[in-house]
């Protein structure tokens, strides 16, 4: 197996232009991503983890105006809630805007979106200009990568890089809340 190459910001943003799905650090574990409005980048990533397209994906970004796109309109007191949380590890379902496809949110009315508060995650974001899919970095039903060699023992050289840094100091997943009745989906 061919070691997967360190990148930069600046290498991975290269690579998520360039349609590639590429590995990084998150608060807790390795994230996979790619730009969600790239279709065959989306379906790439599908294959590389097994995952069913009903599944749907998170949407992580540096900044609120990143995710807008995505959203359906809302009352400034329901996006006040999720505000009090950013940046920080807790996804937000929010109601989907018209237009955004299954294989981004599943089968799903509602879409997973977060700030993320982990500083290369959001340099990532930031110079890329856009929310990014963010999916745990394993095939579905194994354990999410956390190093890069469990990275490249699960992809190997299929992915267009991993960017360097280190991971946040959680050991749990983002918590998941519903944006509009407030229900707590998932423990953080």
């Amino acid at each position: 197996m061919d070691s997967q190459a360190l990148l930069d910001t600046a290498g991975a943003v290269d690579q998520l232009r360039a349609g590639h799905v590429i590995a990084y650090p998150t608060e807790a574990v390795y994230g996979l991503g790619c730009d969600p409005a790239n279709e065959s980048a989306i379906r790439a990533l599908l294959a590389l983890k097994g995952r069913a397209e009903s599944a749907g994906f998170v949407l992580i970004a540096s900044e609120f105006s990143q995710l807008l796109p995505w959203i359906a309109k809302l009352d400034d007191s329901l996006i006040n809630r999720a505000a009090q949380t950013w940046p920080g590890p807790v996804t937000w379902l929010f109601p989907r805007a018209a237009g955004v496809p299954d294989y981004v949110a599943g089968k799903h009315e509602t879409i997973a979106l977060r700030i993320t508060a982990h500083e290369p995650s959001r340099a990532l974001c930031e110079a890329f200009g856009s929310a990014l899919i963010s999916t745990s970095a394993n095939h579905t039903s194994h354990q999410p990568a956390r190093s890069v060699a469990e990275v490249e023992a699960y992809f190997g050289d299929q992915l267009g890089g991993i960017l360097a840094g280190s991971l946040g100091g959680s050991n749990n997943p983002s918590e998941i809340r519903d944006l509009v009745s407030g229900r707590i989906i998932r423990k953080g």
